[in-house]
């Protein structure tokens, strides 16, 4: 079970990265898992472009990590 927050997170997380990434990921076992911390971290994985670090998503992970952190 998500959250309203956790699900608009995730939303944004796999429109960015595609479905297919999001089903081989490591962040989608952990949260069949019901490790939601341990999914929350899996975000920061996610900040690359051309095997550099790009700003923007480091941006867009931090406000997706955030996101998915905050209580309703």
């Amino acid at each position: 079970p998500l959250n309203a927050n956790q699900f608009s997170s995730l939303v944004s997380f796999c429109y960015n990265v595609g479905s297919r990434n999001f089903q081989a990921s490591t962040l989608r076992m952990k949260l069949n898992r019901l490790d939601y911390f341990g999914a929350a971290g899996e975000f920061w994985k996610w900040r690359r472009g051309g095997g550099k670090i790009l700003r923007g998503l480091v941006n867009r992970r931090r406000e997706e990590y955030l996101l998915f952190r905050m209580r309703l």
